[in-house]
């Protein structure tokens, strides 16, 4: 008996123990959708100014993904200027859409995983979470492999006899490793662990020195590559491959891919705008240095791997660090200083995307979904961890499937896009009852349905269904040609579906605590508190459905108070 009583004791004083800061006076539902993380950001911390922003994007565009963002599009039949064009259209209207959904943190101070719960419910937020989670784990292994091949370069522009050729390699030829690869992977995993540390907050200043150093290299790169090619290379003289319709679809599909690529960060900005000092603070930065910085990225790209052709002969080599790694075997010691700087700029620059676009969304994500034991610092860590066990080289030995899956996957994002942003701008114009989105009670204007709001749902599933088909297509199977044609246009097919049809389903059936006119009251936030108070905490187990007893409710100026 006396056992049997000591292991409870044990287990509740463990479980206290790890358990994450949180406000105190919360209920037990409560403690399950808040913590110091999630709550809204106090004004001590929105350190993040339209500099920071800038400094952020610049720094996230100068990476391995964004080099090559324009080689399936030339390889595809267009020509370079014509790709360009592309990259410049579609992260415009990707930085339209960032600014949409980046308002809403900036305004509010809270980020995507909270935002979500005004558009799919309480309870109902934490699939869409969960979506955007294991995304971000996906893609943390995989970029941290990325970053590992440039620690590769970085060793092996010292130390000659670090070779994949010459170490023995342990692993099976069918792996998509060798023991030299496996080893810089991980030499870059362990190093990317203090960065997961810091808060969001203060990380700002990595984006800075990310931002001054690796495009000097990127632009030394690409001056090298020029003066050894002795010119720019056959590319920028090339015409498009394709005419009529065919170089139309081969455009579009070029845009398309643009945005597919920031799909994930399109959904999540909330989780850094809600740092911004001031809503604007997230605006013209944000829209401007966006297309800017990616543009200018993929022109680099373009024109170093234009120069592979003259100065190695044979079909262009559009992965920069493949054309490092053939730099490094023919070059001089002189030459090698030099792939170590640029291999060490790509490997900040790997890092910086990484957190930026994967450590700190999953870390946002895993809070939400276990909010007691989980702060952004834990979720980074779970990760990075899950990022190592995975095995990315797996993946990695099919790339071009992989990266098919990974691009259509993210395109289903643009559902969650759909739903968030119509309920924020068109149904809800702006007026979000902040303290509410932490209330676990039946009563709460966000409960909806046992948690779930079905209208939600019915207009994420909308968006899916538009684009189902041609998915199928696009992974190999017979479709027909009119299914291929929507799936061309996936994100904005998705998004605008899932947009019309949650808006539709709320003019049918009006929901609770919306605005008559356009209301943003995220100035008025100034108690952070959202503990119920003592006259609130007796109606928690009323059992008052919000639907029966809130359907249809307006707002006008004198509810916000009730924001706070």
């Amino acid at each position: 008996m006396a056992t049997t009583s000591v292991r409870p004791n044990l287990f509740r004083r463990v479980a206290e123990k790890v358990a994450v800061e949180s406000e105190p006076g919360l209920s037990s539902t409560q403690l399950m959708l808040t913590n110091h993380d999630l709550k809204p950001v106090e004004p001590e911390r929105r350190q993040w100014g339209p500099w920071n922003f800038v400094g952020f994007w610049i720094a996230d565009s100068f990476n391995i993904n964004t080099w090559m963002i324009s080689s399936s599009m030339i390889v595809g039949g267009l020509s370079w200027w014509q790709s360009w064009l592309c990259v410049w259209l579609g992260y415009a209207i990707s930085a339209c859409f960032i600014c949409l959904t980046g308002r809403i943190g900036a305004t509010y101070h809270i980020g995507f995983p909270v935002a979500s719960r005004s558009s799919f419910g309480i309870w109902g937020s934490l699939w869409p979470v969960f979506n955007r989670a294991a995304m971000a784990c996906v893609w943390y292994g995989v970029q941290s492999y990325i970053g590992g091949h440039c620690v590769y370069l970085m060793i092996r522009a010292i130390w000659k006899s670090w070779d994949r050729e010459t170490i023995p390699n342990t692993f099976a030829p069918g792996s998509g490793t060798t023991t030299a690869d496996y080893a810089s992977f991980f030499i870059f995993w362990v190093c990317s662990l203090p960065a997961i540390w810091f808060p969001v907050h203060k990380i700002r200043h990595l984006f800075t020195v990310k931002a001054y150093f690796v495009p000097c290299a990127g632009i030394a790169f690409l001056i090298w590559s020029v003066v050894r090619a002795g010119g720019v290379g056959p590319i920028v003289r090339q015409p498009a491959k394709k005419t009529g319709s065919e170089l139309g679809w081969e455009f579009v599909k070029g845009v398309m891919s643009s945005i597919a690529n920031f799909a994930t960060l399109i959904v999540n900005d909330p989780d850094f705008s809600r740092f911004a000092t001031k809503p604007r603070d997230a605006l013209w930065s944000q829209l401007f240095t966006i297309p800017i910085g990616f543009a200018v990225t993929s022109f680099i790209g373009i024109i170093v791997s234009s120069s592979s052709t003259i100065i190695y002969g044979g079909d262009p080599i559009w992965d920069p660090l493949e054309l490092l790694e053939k730099f490094l075997d023919d070059g001089n010691s002189g030459e090698r200083f030099g792939v170590f700087v640029i291999a060490a700029a790509f490997s900040l620059a790997q890092l910086g995307t990484n957190i930026a676009a994967n450590s700190v969304s999953a870390g946002t994500d895993m809070t939400a979904l276990l909010p007691r034991y989980l702060n952004i610092r834990r979720g980074g860590y779970i990760c990075a961890a899950v990022g190592l066990a995975m095995c990315p080289y797996n993946l990695l030995t099919s790339s071009n499937m992989f990266t098919t899956y990974l691009s259509a996957y993210s395109v289903f994002l643009s559902s969650i896009a759909g739903v968030i942003i119509s309920d924020y701008y068109i149904v809800r114009k702006g007026f979000l009852e902040v303290k509410e989105l932490y209330d676990g009670r039946r009563s709460g204007p966000y409960f909806f349905t046992a948690g779930f709001h079905w209208r939600g749902y019915a207009a994420y599933i909308a968006g899916i269904a538009i684009n189902v088909v041609g998915f199928a297509g696009a992974v190999g199977a017979a479709v027909p040609i009119g299914a291929t044609y929507l799936y061309n246009l996936n994100f904005f097919c998705g998004f605008g579906v899932s947009a019309f049809v949650y808006w539709a389903l709320c003019k049918v059936w009006p929901v609770p605590a919306t605005s008559d006119r356009w209301m943003e009251v995220g100035d008025e936030i100034v108690d952070l508190r959202v503990a119920y108070d003592h006259q609130s905490e007796s109606q928690e187990d009323e059992g008052i459905e919000s639907e029966s007893a809130g359907t249809g409710k307006k707002v006008v100026a004198t509810d916000v108070g009730k924001a706070v």
